[in-house]
């Protein structure tokens, strides 16, 4: 299949394509949570070799935050684009080519030298990573119903709490060892291989005979539904202190707990694989809960809500805790999060359906993810004016506090809206 009849418009191929069986589903399910891992370890990067590039760079804590926050200001405004690009194009070459770009990056960071450089390959990093969440957002909408969309939704967010955590577990240890450069070079590279099976194994659309979408078709019915801002501020509620944590975790470890670089890794990487344990096991419960008879609406908001106010009082604890007690808590903020992830997208695919999935997912990632371009820059600031993070941990759990009442308030019932008046 060549690369132009990829990328023929969504609109003229089947919108409704088969995978043949169920093993088809499992290959496509991991090679979506293999991406997610691939992903967060190209974006967390940055923060395990931060203390090394401050140094080495001579840079402050304010231009440190710039750098981590960099990459979301392409990731979050690129996926208004890459929404509807995955709505209108086979997602399977969409998400090709971003992965493409953002592997590739990623191992030409490695090479560069000074602070714009990097500037640069972040902002740069951000376009190619902004595909990922619509992509899954419209495979998961498509290939996966109500009953097993929790557990579908649970594998991308584990492998998004895995990437950090492998990350941080390795990295570390080869940051420690060789450098950050050789690091972030063999991690790019590496990753490009994932393409060989996703060629391989994600299936072909067949065409059909519909007109296809302009760019901004369906982003203003997207705005006009209470629910989807409701969606926005819960996004950014769980965004930002992930965001946050992904950022300066390693920095606060290190500076603020005294922690060298491998212990650091380890800690920062338990934290993750709690998150990832939580939103699969959440994401399980969620599906069996509902397949028993529990309303969608009741069984993802009660597990959202619930995570919200978890993450927001194991924050506060986590920077008041004593030595002996800090990393539980910090553990229980990665419990916490497991909660809420795997809830966040699921709502999101019931409300926009297949035929809005990819722009539904792309609207909301972006405005969500702007938390990601200020929570580190915002730590940074509260970092260089008081010289401690608890201001930064404050922040955070009041950001995820504000979800529950969006949950409550503003999604409203977890169920498909109409969109006759939308193009397909």
């Amino acid at each position: 299949m060549s690369l132009t009849r990829g990328l023929m418009p969504d609109d003229l191929l089947d919108r409704t394509p088969t995978i043949p069986s169920i093993s088809g589903r499992g290959r496509l399910l991991f090679l979506l949570g293999l991406s997610v891992v691939i992903n967060y370890i190209d974006r967390s990067n940055l923060s395990i070799a931060a203390p090394l590039i401050k140094d080495e760079m001579g840079i402050t804590a304010a231009q440190l935050g710039t750098l981590l926050s960099a990459f979301f200001w392409t990731y979050s405004l690129m996926h208004l684009v890459s929404g509807w690009l995955v709505d209108r194009f086979d997602v399977k070459w969409v998400f090709a080519l971003g992965f493409l770009a953002w592997s590739g990056t990623t191992a030409i960071t490695g090479i560069l030298h000074g602070f714009a450089a990097l500037l640069a390959a972040r902002i740069v990093l951000g376009f190619g990573e902004a595909v990922s969440f619509p992509s899954y957002g419209k495979i998961v909408c498509t290939y996966f119903d109500e009953q097993s969309r929790g557990f579908a939704n649970s594998v991308i967010i584990a492998g998004l709490a895995l990437g950090p955590a492998v990350g941080f577990l390795i990295g570390g240890s080869v940051v420690s060892q060789f450098g950050w450069r050789p690091f972030f070079i063999v991690v790019g590279v590496a990753g490009l291989f994932w393409l060989l099976p996703w060629i391989a194994w994600m299936p072909k659309r067949e065409r059909a005979h519909t007109t296809p979408p302009s760019p901004l078709s369906g982003m203003l019915a997207i705005a006009r539904r209470p629910a989807a801002w409701g969606m926005w501020v819960s996004h950014f509620a769980l965004a930002y202190p992930l965001y946050f944590l992904l950022t300066w975790l390693p920095y606060y470890l290190t500076r603020a707990r005294g922690l060298s670089l491998n212990p650091m890794a380890r800690l920062a990487a338990v934290v993750f694989l709690a998150y990832a344990v939580s939103s699969a096991i959440a994401g399980k419960l969620a599906d069996l809960w509902i397949s028993t008879g529990g309303s969608v609406t009741l069984v993802r908001k009660t597990l959202a809500v619930a995570g919200s106010v978890a993450v927001g009082v194991f924050l506060v604890a986590a920077v008041l805790a004593p030595e002996n007690l800090y990393a539980w808590m910090l553990v229980l903020v990665g419990v916490s999060m497991g909660l809420t992830g795997t809830c966040l997208y699921s709502a999101a695919q019931t409300l926009a359906g297949p035929r809005m999935a990819g722009r539904w997912t792309g609207v909301q990632q972006c405005m969500g993810n702007l938390s990601g371009a200020v929570a580190p820059a915002a730590t940074g600031f509260l970092l260089q004016r008081t010289g401690n993070f608890h201001w930064a941990f404050y922040l955070a759990a009041l950001v995820s506090l504000l979800g529950v009442l969006s949950w409550l308030l503003m999604v409203g019932p977890l169920q498909a809206l109409q969109w006759e008046d939308c193009p397909a």
